[in-house]
């Protein structure tokens, strides 16, 4: 083991399997806490030592069966696969047994204690941190948006929301760098995690050199990497791929049965208990039907919200979601990626994917350029994709052969040399039904095409863009009230934003007077009588019958803030009281004439599982800026999704490739790199990618215990 100066570890080793036991073992050293807690989320065991936080999480984790899922799936991976994967489940607990987790104060804080894991316990990890990714609690908020206001409001809804997640990327042809060759740039946005969700890694063996981002826990690089011949970098497609399913189900001399397109038909079901620290033992009924594992409901539920008085009334909503079905998740896809030297490699590499599914791009040192969608999305009716179908109809079964997966012609880069992907309605289109809107897609193409000459450095200036084009509608409304009927302050206020110019700078005072005055409009939308049907007593978000784990996905005022666009362009309330709604809100926002800068109210608020009680740092951007730091309008200035990580693959040289993540390459709190990076992360800065060993420190390693075969 080696690290640079920025503590990012690098593992040499002999072969493939060695390399994969060295990868876990170092992971531990650096994320032993993490690992620890995302094992225990697999296993649905995580409350017995966080609390009454995490117990809605241990329900679903045990009712969806996804350590019964990560087994399935360990069992039907090739034998070489299966040894690679097992091998760095090997490392890990190696680094614990060897006292990894004494670095980490958390387990002592919460009287925990690490285990050793299961050769399939990284399965598990990708499927926890999968899992909600996809997102498919949305189809609970479109069935009850279509319930309350109807199907025409679905549409007004259908964008990049709360409750999903995205990415930047981008690639530049050799026509428009200064090296001649490709660049291929971007950044994740996820829920930022401490420790990040992204760990910087090097691994290096005999035909394998590979430097990227790993998830922790899980070995590879599945999403992002650079071999030195070829780089790749992944999005969300925002496709859709898990189907909600309405069932009846009853309980019959002891059996529970599901009504399906046969009839009654008996299911599996038992009973598991779990215990939460500080709260008593939680008992959940884990039922799996012909359709999938039941995720709302069950046998004694009463009606579904919106069902009652129905002569067909459904009690429990099933999840469906390929891995379950076909015990299939794509790992064959990893340790293929790691010696890939062409694009053709890597687009042979990902055939084998599975979930979730992306949109990738891939280029090489040849000139070879790659643009595809990879995953699995199963073909089906176009109603599995809108909100939950009655599982006793036949005409929702999933089809044998899943949908065709997109990809772009050579042809599409020639004219502007250059390709973006920001989850958009673009390459993967016919796999979705709600995408982001197009405004951080079109500014990095408005960006990337201004100019020629682009070197690795430069793209901190693109990642870091904070133009805020949503806020087009809004202004215009804006711009025809009569001040003639505004007070002074809200004229004042008025004839600032029109002049604004529209960046989400942390220093901007203007940007923080926008998004107060944009919180009000939010807010008093959420008041409108047209919308009642969703904020009221009766809103989703307090409906009972869902679980609290889906509450991001049901929470209406974030999802009009999302909306707002839509809804002040069309949609239920008339477009004289959009105005006069408008009107009021400027006149609230104009009552406090603070001169903060938006620095002061737009700040990182990382998730924890054990809360550090640190003071994070202010970051400019915003929802729909590149620099994507989403806020909640009209409930928070606060952050916690944006850029888990930024990257440069230069694909003339790597060695003048670039990253960064938002804290550190240690999960060690205390540790001299958990928080070095965060200065840089903050201003968009980057640290180079070094993967000269002899540039690099070698790290003597704890006493090796002798468990291991791979030692």
């Amino acid at each position: 083991m080696f690290r640079d100066d920025w503590g990012i570890p690098h593992v040499r080793a002999g072969g493939a399997r060695e390399l994969a036991y060295g990868q876990g073992y170092v992971t531990a050293l650096d994320r032993a806490w993490q690992l620890h807690v995302e094992q225990r989320r697999v296993l649905g065991t995580s409350a017995a030592f966080l609390g009454a936080d995490a117990a809605d999480w241990d329900g679903l984790a045990r009712r969806t069966r996804l350590a019964d899922t990560a087994r399935r799936c360990y069992e039907r991976l090739d034998a070489g696969t299966a040894a690679w994967v097992a091998a760095y489940a090997e490392g890990v607990s190696d680094a614990l047994a060897d006292g990894a987790h004494e670095r980490a104060p958390e387990f002592a804080r919460t009287g925990s204690e690490p285990s050793a894991w299961e050769p399939w316990t990284p399965l598990g990890v990708w499927l926890s941190t999968h899992l909600l990714f996809a997102g498919f609690p949305a189809k609970l908020w479109r069935g009850e948006l279509t319930r309350r206001l109807g199907p025409g409001a679905v549409p007004l809804f259908a964008t990049d929301g709360p409750g999903t997640a995205g990415s930047n990327g981008w690639l530049v042809t050799g026509d428009r760098t200064a090296s001649g060759a490709a660049l291929l740039a971007g950044d994740p946005h996820r829920f930022i995690e401490d420790p990040g969700v992204y760990q910087q890694i090097h691994l290096a063996s005999p035909g394998c050199d590979v430097a990227g981002l790993a998830v922790p826990g899980v070995p590879g690089l599945a999403h992002f990497g650079h071999t030195g011949q070829v780089a790749w970098a992944i999005t969300n497609a925002m496709a859709d791929y898990q189907d909600l399913y309405r069932e009846r189900l009853r309980r019959t001399r002891g059996a529970v049965e599901a009504y399906g397109p046969g009839g009654w038909e008996e299911v599996a079901a038992h009973t598991e208990t779990y215990q939460v620290a500080g709260g008593e033992p939680v008992t959940v009924e884990v039922v799996e039907t012909g359709r999938g594992t039941v995720v709302v409901g069950g046998p004694d539920a009463g009606p579904l919200p919106g069902e009652e008085g129905e002569a067909e009334a459904a009690n429990a909503l099933a999840l469906r979601h390929h891995p379950r079905v076909s015990g299939r998740l794509g790992f064959e896809t990893l340790p293929a990626l790691l010696t890939a030297r062409t694009v053709a490699d890597v687009s042979a590499a990902v055939d084998h994917w599975v979930e979730p599914v992306n949109v990738l791009l891939a280029a090489d040192t040849e000139g070879g350029l790659l643009h595809r969608a990879a995953g699995y999305v199963p073909r089906r009716p176009a109603a599995n994709r809108l909100g939950p179908v009655p599982a006793w109809e036949a005409d929702h079964a999933w089809r044998d052969e899943p949908e065709p997966l997109p990809e772009a012609p050579a042809a599409s880069w020639a004219d502007p040399g250059l390709a973006v992907m920001a989850n958009e309605r673009g390459l993967a289109g016919p796999l979705g039904t709600e995408f982001a809107p197009p405004y951080r897609a079109d500014r990095i193409r408005a960006l990337l095409t201004a100019r020629t000459g682009w070197r690795a450095g430069e793209m901190a200036a693109v990642h870091t863009d904070t133009h805020l084009a949503s806020a087009r509608p809004l202004l215009a409304l804006l711009g025809r009230l009569d001040p003639a009927g505004l007070g002074e302050p809200a004229r004042r206020l008025r004839e600032r934003l029109l002049g604004w110019d529209r960046h989400m700078e942390t220093g901007s005072v203007d940007a923080a007077r926008y998004a107060a005055f944009r919180a009000e409009v939010v807010r008093a939308l959420a008041a409108h009588p047209a919308l009642a049907g969703l904020t009221g007593p009766a809103g989703p978000a307090r409906a009972d019958g869902y679980p609290p784990v889906f509450r991001p996905w049901l929470f209406a005022t974030a999802r009009i803030a999302y909306a707002l666009e839509s809804l002040l362009t069309g949609g239920p309330v008339p477009e004289d009281e959009r105005l006069a709604l408008v009107a009021a809100a400027l006149e609230t926002a104009a009552e406090d004439d603070s001169e903060l800068p938006w620095g002061a109210l737009h700040r990182l608020a990382p998730w924890q599982a054990v809360a550090s009680g640190e003071e994070w740092p202010s970051a400019g951007g915003d929802h729909d800026c590149v620099l994507s730091t989403s806020s909640l309008p009209g409930i928070t200035h606060l952050f916690a999704r944006g850029p888990a990580a930024r990257y440069v693959w230069d694909l003339a040289r790597r060695e003048d490739s670039l990253w960064a993540v938002p804290f550190g390459a240690s999960g060690v709190p205390g540790d001299p790199h958990a928080r070095d990076q965060l200065p840089l992360w903050r201003e968009g800065g980057l640290v180079p990618v070094v993967t000269d060993f002899a540039r690099l420190r070698p790290v003597p390693l704890p006493t090796p215990s002798d468990r291991s075969p791979a030692r």
